[in-house]
């Protein structure tokens, strides 16, 4: 008694003249990684799996922060994001290093462990539910995957809390991967992993999704193709008017204007076929173009998307689908006015307006309303958003319809070799050859 070792436990001679690769080996049998164990931080991408520039940035911070966290454990680390932005990438890293620098890591996706606690209930059972359950709430870094995707059953949220209160209250290193925001999770979850910043450091990656299921938000190459400024033609409207011309000319200058800093909202209205679409898609393809991330939807398509979430057998919650349209750095809503108006569509549209409208977030809309007091009319909450000038430039095209529309085309020659020119329009049968009448006898 006495000594300063006294009460101190050692490691005997034998285990320390050991390989220390044998104790690496012992702990990646236990962290439960399998072949995870070759991803590291030395084979991670820095700018991430996500294309836009946004994206990138946001997974350069994780990715420092992550490799800062692997190499000394303190506190709890927070990756939420969509599907495939590279969340469980960078917790598997962090849980490699700290394996390669003798940490006792365990490494589990939510609801397989859900899934284990309740096979320990089984009298067949080689594993005790108390054993387990201990493990994971005081193995000392533990990294928890995919939190948010189990299902949502009083038992399983009482087991979670029960975890994440444990190694919250003690202070455990530990690594969460979120699919999605936060705002998903149950608020006892919530307070326990924002409720103290220094302690919880919570990292968005991706900006949106861009592997949502059947392609929802992408803007179609082939209108990205056709569509441009450059194909936007105002001097083939034969039966347009000056003021027609005029209102065109406007509104193809305000949208390159627009595309090229986007910046407040930009309303197009007009007849159907008028152009309204092209220039929302010209302004889209060039944010493409900049790298700039763009949510393009036809409106009662978009609906029907929301709709389709609630389905057992969605691939995407309605949450982060949700979240992503609010929240996109541009978002295109185009032919506004043509969906069913619905109580639950109106609302759903009227959440998207006032979230984008008050946080000043780049918008463009197409609708085929002529004016702003018939919009809003048909429209009254979306209506006085889209009345504020201060936000919105109202684009008002008079043209008629395109598609409708006669333009020429390059003179051609018929096979005889004559000169006759043929104008032709789009959609229409070229005209039938005149019969000579016969001489008469």
């Amino acid at each position: 008694m006495g000594h300063p070792d006294f009460g101190q436990a050692f490691p005997c001679q034998c285990q320390q003249a050991k390989d220390p690769t044998s104790r690496i080996d012992s702990l990646r049998r236990y962290s439960n990684l399998g072949s995870l164990n070759r991803i590291t931080f030395s084979s991670t991408r820095p700018d991430g799996p996500l294309p836009d520039v946004g994206s990138r940035n946001l997974f350069r911070r994780a990715l420092d922060a992550s490799v800062e966290f692997g190499d000394k454990p303190s506190g709890w680390l927070v990756l939420a994001g969509p599907s495939g932005s590279g969340k469980t990438h960078l917790a598997v890293a962090v849980a490699n290093r700290c394996i390669e620098r003798g940490e006792t890591t365990l490494f589990i996706v939510v609801a397989d462990l859900l899934d284990h606690l309740r096979a320990t209930f089984s009298p067949d059972n080689p594993v005790s539910y108390d054993d387990l359950f201990e493990q994971v709430r005081n193995v000392p870094v533990l990294v928890l995957d995919d939190l948010g995707s189990q299902s949502t059953t009083p038992w399983a949220q009482e087991k979670l809390f029960q975890v994440i209160n444990h190694r919250f209250n003690r202070a455990l290193p530990t690594v969460i991967t979120v699919r999605g925001p936060l705002e998903r999770l149950d608020e006892a979850l919530r307070t326990r992993i924002e409720s103290v910043p220094e302690f919880s450091r919570v990292f968005l990656l991706g900006q949106y999704n861009t592997r949502l299921a059947r392609g929802i938000g992408e803007l179609p190459a082939d209108m990205r193709r056709r569509m441009t400024f450059a194909e936007f033609d105002v001097a083939g409207r034969r039966n347009a008017t000056a003021n027609d011309r005029e209102s065109l000319e406007k509104a193809r200058a305000a949208a390159e204007t627009f595309a090229a800093d986007p910046d407040r909202w930009i309303l197009f209205t007009g007849p159907r076929g008028c152009g309204k679409t092209h220039l929302a898609v010209a302004i889209a393809g060039e944010s493409l173009r900049r790298d700039r991330p763009v949510f393009y939807a036809f409106v009662p398509t978009l609906l029907d998307h929301l709709r389709a979430t609630f389905s057992p057998n969605s691939p995407i919650g309605y949450d982060e689908l949700f979240e992503q349209i609010k929240t996109v750095p541009l978002l295109v809503l185009d032919d506004l006015g043509a969906e069913s108006s619905t109580a639950w569509a109106e609302e759903k549209l009227y959440q998207i307006v006032v979230h984008r409208h008050e946080a000043r977030l780049p918008t463009v809309i197409t609708s085929a309303f002529t004016s702003l007091e018939e919009l809003q009319e048909a429209k009254p909450r979306i209506g006085s958003r889209l009345m504020d000038s201060l936000v919105v430039d109202w684009q008002p095209i008079t043209a008629g319809n395109y598609r409708d529309q006669q333009r020429d085309v390059l003179p051609r020659q018929d096979r005889a070799g004559g000169g006759r020119q043929i104008r032709s329009v789009p959609g229409s049968r070229p005209p039938a050859p005149r019969r000579r009448r016969p001489p008469e006898t």
